[in-house]
């Protein structure tokens, strides 16, 4: 007797379809890992790829003053609130929770990627993400990652460099 099929998870398929339309959509050729296991945190991440943990790029969400505001940061480092507010000229930056995540990137936590949203979000990028020659950013969901370069995440998502720490 055949074991039943796990049901298909509809919204995480659909958010990296558009990561990946996204990604098609630009000049670069993509390298694309779909993972068996889900990789969650930047340690699962850089375990699973064999790199530094500093080379993954967390895609965060936060709402500052309100507005969403995507972070992408290196694995190696935690953001700094109260510092990131001053260097981008905002009075409070928060956090996020998981309804004002996927109304804002319509992806879910653990699987955000720094493209594929619904409408551009204002994006900062970690500038220790340059010290890495390829960096790994979340494809959409908790399983797939993408391989890129800080000069092309910048590109991608418009972001400015800035010390997150």
């Amino acid at each position: 007797m055949c074991e039943p099929l796990a049901p298909l998870n509809v919204a995480r398929v659909d958010a990296a379809a558009r990561v990946r339309e996204q990604l098609a959509a630009s000049d670069a050729d993509w390298d694309i890992r779909v993972l068996p296991e889900p990789v969650p945190t930047a340690a699962a991440a850089a375990a699973a790829l064999g790199c530094d943990v500093g080379a993954i790029a967390n895609s965060l969400i936060f709402a500052a003053d309100g507005a969403a505001l995507l972070v992408v940061a290196s694995g190696a480092h935690r953001v700094h609130l109260e510092r990131l507010a001053r260097r981008i000229s905002v009075g409070k930056i928060r956090r996020a929770d998981p309804a004002f995540v996927a109304a804002h990137t319509g992806q879910e936590i653990g699987g955000v990627a720094p493209v594929g949203h619904p409408s551009p979000l204002r994006t900062v990028v970690d500038q220790a993400l340059a010290g890495y020659p390829v960096v790994w950013a979340g494809g959409g969901d908790e399983h797939t990652m993408f391989a890129t370069t800080f000069d092309e995440l910048l590109k991608l998502t418009g972001g400015t460099p800035v010390d997150v720490g």
